[in-house]
């Protein structure tokens, strides 16, 4: 095989393993989140190119602090079957290419932000990133249980980050919706770690099914998932969004405390797995729900 054969694809291996540093379906959710945020803040159409930029700098920050949590947690990641395949786990990549990689893309997203959106977002941008990367993944996971719960503030930050791009300010509508997040985080997760118990075992994190026994942790994802719920009905009490959200989260909420229900009353893993692979598309769904609403309102007004 020739060298102009070789290359390409040599370039396209680097490219992916750079690639998968960033934890793109994470990182998805993160944007999707922050999009919807931008454009719940304007009551008619957006200006489009702000909610470009910004939505590009929020994501190159988010992927430089995922890349930075895999350059920290590399000897974790080789531990645990899940994240045993990341490159800098299996070594493919060095500290200092992995590092150099977080900067830059961390770099990059604020310039955009503080060039082109506005300082106030890319101040919360950053503040965001040295909560999940620095007080989260250094701090909080190896040191406490509730690690999940208080980390949870900055994965929960995304709408306040869109609804700053586009006002200049943030609003109590924005920091409802960090709420939302900030209560289907636990649930999320621990949902995760109860069918992967074995793993975070041998990673030495004291995740709660760990630390405190898998009932436990199975009766905080319900008592989560209810308060949650709860949560969810406020943006219809307090005249943010109408009907149409309103059943929505009735009815997606109403799935995902039945999930709970069972989960608290009849363990299995497949039943933990398919409760975490719905928190997933359930936040995706009540979010685009409200976004929907957002616009039928303003179309019916």
């Amino acid at each position: 095989m020739s060298r102009a054969a070789v290359a390409p694809t040599a370039l396209r291996t680097r490219w992916a393993q750079y690639h998968a540093l960033t934890k793109p379906r994470v990182v998805q959710l993160i944007v999707f989140c922050a999009f919807i945020g931008m454009l719940l803040a304007q009551p008619g159409a957006p200006h489009w190119p702000t909610v470009v930029v910004a939505t590009v700098g929020i994501w190159l920050v988010a992927s430089a602090a995922a890349a930075f949590n895999c350059l920290v947690e590399q000897h974790i990641d080789a531990r645990m079957a899940r994240t045993a395949w990341r490159p800098t786990a299996k070594g493919e990549l060095t500290r200092v290419q992995a590092l150099s990689f977080s900067a830059a893309l961390g770099v990059a997203g604020t310039a955009l932000l503080v060039l082109w959106v506005n300082p106030l977002t890319a101040w919360l941008t950053l503040a965001t990133f040295v909560g999940y990367a620095v007080i989260y993944t250094i701090v909080l996971k190896p040191l406490t249980p509730q690690n999940i719960v208080i980390g949870g503030a900055s994965g929960a930050m995304p709408p306040v980050l869109g609804w700053a791009a586009m006002r200049g300010e943030t609003a109590p509508e924005a920091w409802l919706l960090f709420l939302i997040i900030f209560l289907w985080t636990p649930p999320h997760f621990w949902s995760l770690a109860l069918y992967r118990s074995d793993d975070y075992r041998k990673s030495g994190l004291p995740m709660l099914p760990i630390t405190h026994g898998r009932a436990y942790t199975q009766l905080q994802v319900l008592l989560y998932t209810l308060v949650l719920f709860g949560a969810t009905l406020m943006p219809f009490a307090l005249g943010m969004s109408g009907w149409l959200y309103l059943l929505a989260a009735l009815g997606l909420g109403g799935w995902f405390v039945l999930l709970a229900f069972q989960l608290w009353r009849d363990y299995s893993d497949a039943l933990a797995r398919r409760t975490f692979r719905y928190s997933i598309w359930y936040l995706a769904w009540l979010f685009a729900a409200l976004l929907a609403d957002h616009y039928l309102q303003a179309w019916l007004a």
